[in-house]
């Protein structure tokens, strides 16, 4: 019997593959527990348009991906910030503070999750960060932190 898995199935396959199971398996097993659905002709159908509408939605997610990221690539942050003797600050520059400047500097918002800094920001200075967009989307910017005024 032919079917189309719903679910991932531990040693079968994962959702959205089309496999060819025993009768008794896909009954009693696969469609009884909800893993699976009997592969029709429309089940078929419906799961290829599924698919091709998911590409497409990767396809717009990663071209707008790639064009803040050709927007953000090589910029400057510029963090004001207060600091006691000796430049150290009170408290520290988050990728949460990085993520609200750039929205403000550049109108791009990215997740604060996305930003990965090579360092604590932790005193006045340049900083390297990078921005995982999507997979093989990034960019690379400067935060220049400074005293506040």
């Amino acid at each position: 019997m032919k079917v189309i898995l719903i679910k991932d199935v531990k040693g079968s396959g994962k959702a959205g593959d089309v496999l060819n199971v025993a009768d008794g398996y896909a009954r009693n097993y696969l469609l009884a527990r909800g893993f699976a659905i009997e592969a029709t002709a429309k089940n078929v159908n419906d799961l290829a348009g599924k698919k091709a509408s998911e590409q497409h939605k990767l396809a717009v997610a990663k071209s707008e991906a790639e064009a803040a990221a050709k927007k953000l690539n090589g910029g400057v942050v510029k963090v004001k910030a207060k600091a006691g003797q000796g430049g150290k600050l009170f408290g520290s520059v988050t990728a949460a503070t990085v993520s609200e400047l750039i929205s403000a500097q550049y109108g791009v918002d990215i997740d604060k999750k996305k930003i990965v800094l090579n360092s604590d920001i932790k005193a006045y200075g340049d900083y390297s960060a990078e921005i995982k967009m999507t997979q093989g989307v990034s960019a690379k910017l400067t935060v220049k932190v400074e005293p506040e005024e």
